[in-house]
């Protein structure tokens, strides 16, 4: 069989092409809210509703996320409604609620499994704001922004890259600010998606809306087209 030159040339160039149009597609792709009514429960909490656009859950009594670190116990109880995804991603959300005991909290949460996650949002902590995160990894550990004032919702936003996923919050969707940037596996799907929590209270309302998680190209893909197109 014999092998025409120009021809492997124009197959070479079309695979090239094909690949940067893929790419190129996959970087426009802007960020679609997604459907609370689609979403999958853990710990589906007895009382919630999704109205237009927006989830509001009685966030139940005595739940939380936590293992181990300081107080010795670890649970995995609280109300946390998700979307699977994969690869690289952004995903963003606006979260408020009535918070009336403290540790009362509500946010985002990204988890692996029952060992690896990251819980982020508003905690209420002695009567005061805090914009707080958990990251897990077999232990739990806490951070958080204390806050001079009560604000009456938040915007999250947190950015999946590689093995490594960044944390921001905002107070107007427009200025974000980074909290926190903490390790992750990376090619493993992940759940994402609102969650709650109760620890000390009898339980409190919580909402959610403007859920959008937006497909970033892969980092490691894009490098390697970049150089093989300059071959």
């Amino acid at each position: 069989m014999t092998v025409n030159p120009q021809t492997t040339l124009l197959a070479s160039r079309f695979s090239k092409a094909a690949l940067t149009t893929t790419l190129l597609a996959a970087s426009c792709l802007t960020a679609q809210s997604q459907h609370f009514d689609k979403m999958q429960w853990f710990n589906e909490p007895e009382s919630y509703s999704v109205q237009d656009g927006v989830l509001e859950m009685d966030v139940p009594a005595k739940t939380d996320f936590w293992r181990i670190s300081h107080y010795g116990f670890t649970v995995d109880d609280g109300p946390f409604l998700y979307g699977v995804y994969g690869g690289e991603f952004e995903a963003k959300l606006k979260v408020s609620g009535d918070y009336r005991e403290r540790f009362d909290q509500a946010g985002m949460m990204i988890r692996l499994d029952h060992e690896n996650y990251v819980k982020f949002g508003i905690e209420y902590v002695d009567g005061l704001f805090n914009i707080s995160a958990v990251v897990t990894h077999h232990t739990s550990d806490w951070s958080v922004v204390p806050l001079e004032n009560p604000i009456p919702h938040l915007w999250l936003k947190a950015v999946r890259r590689l093995d490594a996923i960044e944390l921001f919050y905002s107070f107007d969707d427009k200025t974000y600010t980074m909290m926190r940037t903490l390790w992750m596996q990376d090619n493993h799907p992940l759940m994402v998606g609102p969650v709650a929590a109760c620890p000390d209270g009898e339980g409190f309302k919580a909402r959610f809306s403007d859920f959008k998680v937006k497909h970033l190209p892969d980092a490691r893909r894009a490098e390697w087209l970049q150089r093989n197109q300059a071959k």
